[in-house]
């Protein structure tokens, strides 16, 4: 025989658990349905929510695609602007320099103009000292400096051998004479000093 439960009528219904209400309220509050109705799998969406959803999707692809085109064009431009400031660099980098070294030519055009003077040899002696002068002061205020080489040990850093004599009176080693000054460039060194060394 199938038993039956039989469900006191009396008994009160205080021991129901009052969740239950609370869940059923909440489940029907409208921000639970937007959210429910977000959740849904595309399988059960009807026809007219998935057209919804496929505008969607349309609006922000096409908004990704404006922004996409955007940055390519901004790069674009990026790239343009930024190979003319290398060929302006290029084309104008040693404008400072050269502006200070006109003077210098000037120098060397009022010498040979001096030179067809009463004296020639000592002006055009004068004139090309001050020339010097004037192209060492240009060259040390763009970074430019001798190398020592007279008097120093050698150094194959700085210094190139050319050939070596020998004299008692200079400890071996050190440099004889200089047939070409190095020069240095802010510390880096673009040209070494040309030397005699002393065995």
């Amino acid at each position: 025989m199938a038993r039956i439960d039989v469900v006191d009528e009396k008994k009160p219904t205080e021991d129901l658990p009052e969740e239950i209400d609370g869940e059923g309220e909440e489940a029907l509050s409208p921000e639970n349905e937007s959210k429910n109705e977000e959740e849904i799998p595309l399988g059960e969406m009807t026809k007219d929510q998935l057209i919804e959803k496929i505008s969607e999707v349309q609006a922000s692809a096409d908004a990704n695609m404006d922004n996409y085109l955007r940055s390519q064009a901004e790069m674009e431009n990026m790239k343009k602007r930024f190979q003319k400031d290398k060929q302006d660099l290029i084309k104008y980098g040693n404008e400072t320099l050269t502006k200070q070294l006109l003077p210098v030519a000037d120098n060397l055009e009022k010498a040979l103009d001096h030179s067809k003077d009463e004296n020639p040899l000592e002006a055009l002696r004068d004139g090309v000292d001050l020339t010097l002068k004037g192209l060492m002061n240009v060259l040390e205020k763009a970074g430019v400096e001798a190398v020592e080489a007279v008097g120093a040990p050698f150094d194959p850093n700085f210094h190139e051998a050319v050939s070596e004599q020998e004299d008692d009176r200079v400890t071996p080693g050190m440099v004889l004479k200089e047939l070409q000054k190095g020069y240095l460039l802010n510390q880096r060194l673009i040209r070494p000093a040309m030397v005699i060394v002393n065995k």
